[in-house]
């Protein structure tokens, strides 16, 4: 089973998959000019790798839940995903955890980076 994972943001989508069930890698960010670009490019992605499980952070808690969980889920459905399952995974404090997973390895530039390693970090908990 080939999965993978999305952390949607508003400017940048970090992406990880999985390829053997065990191994998460995460992969270069997309940047996101506009959702429908970024909706595309993800799907390109997904066919690219041959993906059959889809996995979006989804964030817990917090004063804005009901309206991120309302963007999020607006953007899985711009995919128009076929023979893809998808799964909602709570994402609370994976960005965080990103950053001091990754303190003093590289410089934190917005370049996607941390935002990948967040969707690595919601994938590892999936499995």
């Amino acid at each position: 089973m080939k999965i993978a994972s999305i952390d949607v943001g508003l400017k940048r989508i970090g992406v990880a998959i999985c390829l053997d069930g065990k191994i998460v890698f995460p992969q270069d960010a997309i940047l996101r000019v506009n959702r429908n670009q970024a909706a595309r490019d993800v799907k390109t992605l997904l066919e690219e790798w041959e993906i059959d499980t889809l996995i979006v952070g989804l964030p817990k808690g917090g004063s804005s839940e009901e309206e991120m969980e309302r963007r999020i889920k607006h953007f899985v459905g711009l995919l128009k995903l076929e023979n893809i399952e998808i799964f909602y995974q709570d994402e609370q404090g994976s960005s965080i955890e990103a950053k001091e997973l990754t303190q003093g390895v590289f410089r934190h530039k917005r370049d996607g980076k941390i935002d990948s390693i967040a969707a690595k970090i919601i994938l590892e908990r999936w499995l």
